[in-house]
């Protein structure tokens, strides 16, 4: 059964990872439904660990927009593209380190349940605006863009917010088009998402049985293929439509785990 709630949640971190539907939610979610195991440390860092390969695969699909060396020579837009990311991803190295223990505390179904909600009503109210005419290149973003985007990244820090959801739905209010919007969501996962997995690797160590280093080995695998498909998914799905599907999902979804601690199936 290890194996199969292993490959459970690695399958659900690929798939939410960059839907604006929120990955640690979801994992949160299902973790308790499952009941993964009672060592709970090492539950905690498998749901944080499984996350970087899935950042591993935007850098696989996007490499040739993000390596910055072309024929021998550093491309400029590209180094500039870099700089316009890591001053977007200090707002959450900032609040997250003053923040970490204060936010630990949010990481129950209560919150994941209101988060869902309040974030698929704002993307849907944001999806009624118009976005066209916006910043159409990923290289026109300004840098006071950027770092405001990275300040939209800080609500995320709220389990249930959605890291995606919150970047995509302020580049959208900061007058990004959704393929810039989703973009540039993708790259300032991977400095925000090696950051966390890292912090909370030196945080809570890495002593685990054999047992443990393969399940993690597992997950990890699955997250990275699975997360590789829905990226190539995504970046062909916002050509045609809006991100207002994801909102009416989040709230549905909201709503059910409300019911659910009501009942007391999930506490």
């Amino acid at each position: 059964m290890d194996y199969i709630y292993t490959i459970i949640l690695a399958v659900v971190e690929g798939i939410t990872e960059f839907l604006p539907v929120s990955s640690t939610g979801h994992l949160i979610l299902v973790e308790s439904l499952l009941n993964f195991g009672d060592d709970k440390a090492f539950t905690d860092a498998f749901i944080v660990i499984i996350q970087l390969p899935a950042i591993f695969s935007v850098c696989l699909y996007f490499w040739a927009d993000l390596w910055p060396v072309k024929e021998g020579k550093l491309d400029g837009q590209i180094l500039m593209l870099w700089c316009k990311v890591i001053a977007a991803f200090v707002p959450a190295v900032v609040l997250g380190l003053l923040l970490d223990d204060w936010l630990e505390t949010l990481f129950e179904n209560l919150t994941v349940a209101l988060a869902l909600i309040v974030g698929g009503i704002v993307i849907i109210l944001v999806e009624r605006r118009d976005h066209a005419g916006g910043t159409d290149s990923i290289h026109d973003l300004s840098f006071k863009q950027a770092i405001a985007i990275g300040f939209f990244q800080c609500l995320a820090m709220i389990p249930g917010t959605s890291r995606s959801g919150a970047t995509i739905v302020g580049g959208l209010l900061l007058g990004t088009t959704r393929g810039v919007a989703a973009e540039f969501s993708f790259f300032l996962a991977i400095p925000t998402m090696v950051g966390a997995t890292t912090y909370k690797v030196m945080k809570n160590g890495l002593d685990f049985s054999g047992h443990q280093w393969i399940l993690i080995s597992v997950g990890s695998v699955v997250s990275f293929v699975v997360a590789y498909g829905v990226v190539a998914f995504l970046m062909g799905y916002i050509k045609k439509h809006s991100f207002a599907a994801f909102g009416v999902y989040r709230i549905v979804l909201g709503v059910l785990v409300l019911i659910l601690l009501a009942k007391g199936v999930v506490t």
